[in-house]
């Protein structure tokens, strides 16, 4: 099963400082935020491996290491995201001062013509 579809199938809930949320919520939470989630999720997860002589898990070992495979999920995508939009950024800013730069030589060239060429041009624009 898919980690989404599992965490929905499980009705999985996280603990924030904005109290008890739900999977959809964390991507409305901060990078940081989910840091902390993550955290404190990835210290229970230790404390049960700890814990254990046996070494099977509990379907509340499995939820816990499906909320910390979740969160990381978010973590990852949201920093991907943030990385892409900062090259879209660039690559923005660039092609505006590309066209700022056309626009000029394209100035430059109107002013290195001549007054007869000049005057044709006007000529053609008044018809």
């Amino acid at each position: 099963m898919k980690l989404f579809e599992k965490a929905v199938r499980q009705k999985l809930r996280f603990s924030s400082y904005k109290g008890t949320i739900g999977v959809e919520d964390l991507w409305d939470l901060s990078v940081e935020d989910l840091d902390t989630i993550y955290k404190n999720l990835n210290s229970q997860l230790k404390e049960i491996e700890e814990d254990s002589l046996l070494g099977t898990k509990s379907a509340q070992d499995k939820s816990l290491e499906l909320k910390v495979d979740i969160i990381k999920y978010v973590v990852e995508t949201k920093l991907e995201e943030k990385e892409k939009r900062k090259k879209q950024a660039e690559i923005a800013r660039r092609k505006q001062k590309i066209l700022e730069i056309m626009e000029s030589k394209k100035e430059e060239q109107l002013k290195n013509k001549d007054l007869d060429e000049l005057e044709e041009m006007l000529e053609g624009l008044e018809e």
